[in-house]
């Protein structure tokens, strides 16, 4: 057993005991008649200091261009959600279904481009030998876990959006910009989990 997974089994527990009610939503901006159900994999590497990975989208695609995302797409017909976010990392990586180690399903995020996401927290072995698939992903990289849950790391902007100001969360690792939707995934998680990482200085 990994005492990673059950330290973060047992916040992710304690942590969506209770409701909350302010979580980040771009749920107001969205001009789709009819959301269309998503998933995504927040695939945590089991290492001492643990690690998210995340992608960056060709620059070419339809739908969030060269942006940093969690692997991840539309759920298709039969599947649910933790189906959709394995069989999506599977193929934007290469990460075996096999490896992980699901802990459970979050939030769902509301996008102004009528996804609803439903984001699914897991475990996966440290250094596996992902491979970008050039279809869909530019490159991928490992961003630090306790970073990306300590509010203090993000900045938050302002712009105007269809004349509504629109705010959102933004943090650069090592040359990649993780904002919008990733970026509001990441601090509704960090709502549910209270984590304390040991001292890496």
């Amino acid at each position: 057993m990994s005492a990673l997974f059950d330290r973060l089994t047992t916040l992710f527990d304690e942590g969506h005991r209770d409701a909350i009610v302010d979580l980040l939503s771009d749920e107001r901006f969205e001009t789709a008649p009819r959301a269309r159900a998503a998933a995504v994999l927040i695939a945590v590497t089991d290492r001492p200091r643990p690690g998210v990975i995340l992608t960056r989208r060709r620059a070419d695609l339809r739908d969030h261009p060269g942006q940093v995302a969690f692997p991840g797409g539309k759920i298709d017909a039969g599947e649910d959600a933790i189906t959709a976010a394995l069989r999506e990392a599977e193929e934007e990586l290469a990460l075996p279904p096999a490896a992980v180690r699901v802990i459970g399903d979050t939030d769902r995020y509301r996008t102004g481009s009528g996804f609803e996401i439903t984001p699914v927290l897991a475990l996966v072995p440290p250094d596996l030998p992902l491979v970008a698939n050039p279809a869909e992903v530019d490159s991928w990289f490992e961003a630090p876990l306790d970073v990306l849950l300590d509010r203090a790391s993000w900045t938050q902007h302002e712009v105007d959006w269809d004349g509504r100001k629109r705010h959102y969360l933004e943090y650069t690792h090592e040359g990649f910009r993780i904002w919008g939707v990733t970026a509001a995934i990441i601090a509704n998680l960090a709502r549910r989990i209270a984590w304390e990482a040991p001292d890496h200085g």
